[in-house]
């Protein structure tokens, strides 16, 4: 037992009293409600309000106090008497929530309407929980109307599941029968149940409508009152007077569009227009002569009349509301006629006298409007990739099948099988190189240059063809323009440049020179002048050999016999080409002759077969003879054979 605070006595029978001012003696609250959840709470004060300290109550009294019911103390609390049942069917009768919905029914065989908006009620029965739409009946709609779904209760889901009317609500789309419903508003009624209930309603939401049949709807009838315009007057006044402006259809913009001619003619008898094609010859159109026949051009049309059949029906008044008339005619400006814009550029002076009288408008100049033709596009050709000429290359760029270029037939006629030889030497560092030659045969006929190299034995160079036929473009010379080698170029001492590789001009043939002498207008005097001095250098040691030979006429018979001897005997000799090297040997003054043992000691060395009897034949040991005459006398023994 806990013993008393206040007096410090046991609490036993005896040892303590009743305080009789005390009036209070029920227990403090301990479960209460934080955010809406309920929470149990520390006692802080005992029975009668006494405020209990924090260590007063062990954890074992605390439990006690938590777990003590309120039956202990008051007793089993009385029942409430239940209440009157009321059933459903009694208390929602004739209850019914009602919402405005829509559904969308394709239309595929119609040409004029694609879709269709259908309005529909949505009708639900509180009492039963049953549903039902119904459609307005529309008056000559053409369309089976009124009870869509008769009155039942409608499945949700695949589940088994019906709706309810806490399914329901504004701007929701709901299944029914594979068709889909759209909410978008509720009556009254359906409007304060629904939010008593505790359903959040959504924004109402607008009905849509049906296109065809706003399409259908008719206008309000207009009352037109009549024109006070004499239009007889106007016919009798202006008959057989017409402005004539000139104007211009500007279709460049559009793809093969062009700039076409027009007469446009407006009747001020009845304010009519006409547009007239002009033809020229050879323009390649047919000769229609009106581009629009004479009729009343509509300025401005009603908003509505965008849709109309103009192709069906002809425009009447009501759908226009300005038309076209004199005075949206004028010299410099542009106007719309069936979707074309026209530029009056002139007029006739008739048009002009009628604008100045009528209108006070005198100054209608004349426009110019002539187009200058662009300037040409300079076709550029791309950069030279080095196969084939030139010519050739650039006809890739000029068609799609390329054709060969075009040849000078009448030059091909007349330097037929003209060619022109020279011997040239290659210009080079390499040693090798110094001692070899070539045959430049340039083709009058094409311009073309081809270059032969003649074999040599025991050079280790491969003779034979150097470069086929082709012309050779100068060094320095662009590519866009080349310039190529020419007869002008080949002679005595000229540097011909071939692909990297210079030659030099050292000869020529007899054929150059007779081609030279009758074109001297196309070469240079001082080309000219070489090549004929290099020819007279060439021809000029023939007359001092032939004196040479008069004077030892003896010396030259005695050889001849001796060649025509010695060429009936040999028939292979060998070591033919060191023939000459051997003769230049013996012959260490350079005097250019050799004795007769000389000769013979020669010919022994190299194993050259002569008779003894032939040293019988001559007559003078001291006989001398040319050495390169000796030469010639082996050296032309393997031709003769």
């Amino acid at each position: 037992m806990a013993s008393n605070p206040v007096h410090g006595l046991p609490f036993l029978p005896g040892m303590s009293f009743k305080d009789s001012t005390k009036t209070a003696f029920h227990r403090c609250q301990t479960l209460g409600y934080r955010n809406g959840y309920a929470v149990v709470q520390r006692p802080t004060l005992g029975i009668g309000g006494d405020r209990l300290q924090v260590t007063q109550l062990s954890q074992a009294e605390l439990d006690d106090l938590a777990s003590k019911a309120p039956l202990l103390t008051y007793g089993q609390p009385k029942q409430a008497p239940p209440a009157e049942f009321i059933p459903a069917h009694v208390a929602f009768d004739k209850k019914v929530l009602k919402f405005d919905a829509y559904f969308q029914e394709d239309v595929p065989m119609s040409t004029e309407e694609h879709y269709r908006i259908r309005q529909v009620k949505i009708y639900y029965y509180l009492e039963d929980d049953s549903m039902s739409v119904i459609e307005p009946v529309v008056e000559n709609s053409g369309i089976p109307q009124g009870k869509l779904i008769k009155r039942q209760r409608l499945a949700k889901n695949d589940r088994g599941d019906h709706y309810h009317w806490k399914d329901l609500n504004r701007g929701i789309d709901i299944t029914i029968y594979g068709k889909t419903f759209r909410v978008v508003d509720c009556d009254r009624f359906t409007q304060v149940f629904l939010e008593s209930q505790g359903i959040e309603l959504n924004p109402p939401e607008k009905m849509a409508l049906d296109p065809y049949t706003e399409l259908r709807k008719q206008p309000l009838r207009k009352y037109v009152t009549p024109s006070d315009f004499d239009q007889l007057k106007q016919f009798l006044t202006f008959d057989k007077q017409v402005l004539r402006f000139y104007a211009i259809w500007d279709d460049t913009d559009s793809m093969f569009g062009e700039c076409r001619t027009y007469i446009i003619h407006y009747y001020l008898m009845d304010d009519t227009v006409e547009i007239r094609e002009v033809h020229e010859r050879n323009n390649g159109r047919d000769p229609f002569p009106l581009l629009m026949n004479r009729q009343r051009v509509p300025k401005v049309l009603v908003k509505n009349a965008k849709n109309f059949p103009q192709c069906v029906l002809e425009i009447s008044d009501q759908e226009v509301l300005e038309w076209y008339t004199a005075k949206d005619f004028l010299v410099g400006k542009s106007l719309t006629i069936l979707g074309r814009t026209f530029f009056i550029y002139d007029c006739d002076p008739f048009t002009r006298q009628y604008y100045k009288e009528k209108f006070g408008i005198s100054d209608l100049p004349r426009i110019d409007v002539s187009k200058k033709e662009p300037a040409p596009v300079k076709q550029e050709l791309p950069p030279y990739n080095g196969y084939g000429l030139v010519e050739d290359s650039a006809q890739n760029c000029f068609a799609l099948i390329p054709k060969a270029p075009r040849k000078d037939v009448i030059k091909m006629l007349l330097n037929d099988n003209k060619v022109l030889r020279y011997l040239a030497a290659l210009e080079s560092p390499i040693p090798e190189d110094k001692d070899r030659r070539f045959v430049f045969s340039y083709f009058l006929a094409t311009d073309m240059i081809s270059i032969f190299e003649p074999p040599v034995r025991n050079s280790g160079i491969i003779g034979g063809k150097y470069l086929g036929r082709t012309k050779v473009i100068k060094p320095y010379s662009s590519v866009e323009n080349p310039v190529y080698y020419s007869p002008s170029d080949f002679f005595i001492g000229a540097v011909i440049e071939v692909f990297g590789h210079r030659f030099v001009i050292l000869d020529t043939d007899d054929y150059v020179l007779k081609y030279m002498e009758s074109n001297a207008a196309q070469y240079s005097p001082e080309a000219l002048l070489s090549v004929q001095n290099h020819v007279r250098k060439r021809e000029g040691p023939a007359p001092e050999l032939e004196n040479k030979q008069t004077e030892v006429d003896p010396g030259v018979q005695e050889l001849e016999v001796l060649i025509d001897t010695i060429q009936k005997q040999l028939k292979d000799p060998p070591c033919k080409d060191n023939i000459r090297e051997a003769f230049q040997i013996y012959d260490k003054e350079a005097s250019g002759y050799v004795d007769k043992e000389m000769f013979f000691k020669v010919c022994d060395s190299l194993n050259l077969p002569v008779d003894d009897s032939l040293i019988k034949e001559v007559t003078c040991k001291q006989l001398r003879l040319p050495a390169l005459a000796c030469s010639d006398l082996v050296w032309t023994l393997p031709g003769s054979l």
